[in-house]
């Protein structure tokens, strides 16, 4: 006696997704012209795309790589990441703030000697102390508490670096959020000029 015919099992594997057109398109042109873009948080998934993007420019050409920052922080340690690698690498790195660049992204921000911090004219700055939520054991919001502390005093120890402040006035200044508009950015050292035009960017 003959089995009957199994019904074909529909395929629920979803199809690859070539990449669009567009994306391929606008990240060729990205890559070419050697400009990064920081926009959003910043996460561990962002500082290896963004470290990863560094390296491969880096190993093109050693002509100056420009990234664009409008990031409100996030996890400290990603911005660690890019901080390092942009002063790892051996092309030079013209920061550009725009929107607003604060916590994490104003870290990232200053890996780049001061001649090539730029900004564009609506963009703020925000620099503070890190902050974290504690739980658990005694002994762990113990060692939690000591760790801000500790990141605490490496930020100020980097922004007082970058920007010729002493570092008891950096840690005043953060111990609450402060926010520069771009004009009190440049005034403070975090940024060395002001610019408008990408033909400003070349000319420095």
């Amino acid at each position: 006696m003959d089995t009957p015919d199994t019904p074909d099992t529909p395929d629920t594997t979803p199809p690859t997704s070539a990449p669009e057109p567009r994306t391929s398109y606008l990240e060729e042109k990205a890559f070419k012209s050697r400009t990064l873009l920081i926009f959003g948080s910043v996460t561990d998934v962002m500082a290896a795309d963004v470290t990863r993007r560094l390296i491969a420019l880096d190993a093109d050409s050693a002509a100056p790589i420009d990234l664009l920052v409008s990031s409100p922080g996030g996890h400290l340690e990603s911005g660690d990441a890019i901080h390092d690698i942009v002063r790892f690498i051996t092309a030079p790195v013209n920061m550009i703030g725009t929107g607003w660049v604060g916590s994490a992204a104003t870290h990232l921000y200053l890996a780049a000697p001061r001649e090539r911090r730029y900004c564009l004219p609506n963009t703020r700055f925000l620099i503070h102390q890190p902050s974290g939520g504690s739980g658990g054991p005694a002994s762990d919001i113990a060692i939690q508490a000591r760790e801000i502390v500790k990141a605490r005093e490496r930020i100020a120890r980097t922004i007082a670096r970058e920007t010729g402040k002493s570092l008891e006035e950096v840690l005043a200044d953060i111990e609450r959020d402060r926010w520069l508009s771009a004009e009190e950015a440049v005034d403070y050292g975090l940024v060395s000029r002001i610019i408008e035009r990408k033909t400003e960017l070349r000319a420095a």
